[in-house]
């Protein structure tokens, strides 16, 4: 297929319930959209899963930029309902990669991704949503609008989808336990300082600067992408990642994290109403 094609439909769009997909000029746009809130739920995370796979070979898609239909939420955080559900996601872990649970494995099949994979960051992104943005190659945030963090220690866990990993990498071991421990919402132009996202700009212009640097990439000759993916190769973080789920697994068996999560659920977490302020609220239900 020719790397002009453009069509709404040509990834089996009418499969994702939760993705509006279209493609144009050697580029994928993908909108993340499950209202009311983005939350990493099964529905998504399996629409996003399909989508990697299905693009995966496809040498006429060069990027993969993501966004959200959502102005004020890319990605919420995990589905906090899980902790009434736990065996929801079991479908999911069938066929994990050794070594990864669900959460990591879908941001590793990002990291690992052929196509260069770009975050267009102008809401907030918490959590596994924050995770998300720090596995794509590139990720770009709206001054103004755009916020991002590790909220899980208000929950009485750690991150558990390669977070503590991917941030370590980009921000440094001192930085990555600032914001997992200190679980505060960073604004675009303090991640953009740590290192979590590559650049902070205004909102009116995110737009513009994103399409013109896929479109710059996605036109580059035969090969230059995969020889640059090859040559900055993603780290191997295997023995992290282990690491990073024991002590996840370990959190989220603990009294205070049920006590905490069913309590944000109880309180107004995953409304919208509750997701504005949801650092707030958790800490509300510490004492």
């Amino acid at each position: 297929m020719p790397i002009g094609y453009e069509s709404e439909i040509s990834m089996n769009h009418d499969t994702y319930t939760t993705l509006r997909v279209r493609r144009a000029a050697g580029i994928a746009y993908v909108t993340l959209d499950n209202p009311p809130v983005n939350v990493l739920n099964v529905a998504l995370m399996s629409d996003l899963r399909n989508l990697l796979a299905a693009v995966r070979d496809d040498d006429s898609i060069r990027v993969i930029v993501f966004d959200s239909a959502d102005p004020e939420f890319f990605i919420a955080h995990v589905d906090m309902s899980l902790i009434d559900t736990p065996d929801a996601f079991a479908e999911l872990a069938a066929d994990l990669p050794d070594g990864v649970n669900i959460f990591q494995a879908l941001g590793e099949l990002l990291r690992h991704q052929p196509q260069v994979t770009i975050v267009k960051l102008a809401g907030m992104a918490r959590g596994g949503g924050a995770e998300f943005v720090a596995a794509a190659d590139m990720s770009f945030a709206a001054i103004g609008r755009a916020g991002i963090g590790q909220i899980e220690a208000l929950m009485g866990i750690v991150p558990g989808g390669g977070g503590t990993q991917y941030l370590a990498a980009r921000v440094g071991r001192h930085r990555a336990l600032e914001a997992v421990l200190g679980a505060e919402l960073f604004d675009a132009e303090t991640a953009q300082r740590y290192g979590w996202v590559n650049r902070a700009v205004p909102a009116d212009e995110l737009d513009d600067l994103v399409d013109r640097l896929a479109r710059n990439i996605a036109a580059l000759p035969e090969g230059v992408i995969a020889a640059a993916k090859c040559a900055v190769a993603p780290e191997d973080l295997g023995e992290g990642l282990l690491r990073e789920h024991l002590a996840w697994a370990g959190t989220f068996a603990r009294p205070a994290a049920e006590r905490l999560i069913r309590g944000g659920m109880a309180n107004g977490a995953q409304t919208r109403a509750g997701e504005r302020d949801l650092e707030g609220l958790l800490r509300g239900l510490a004492g």
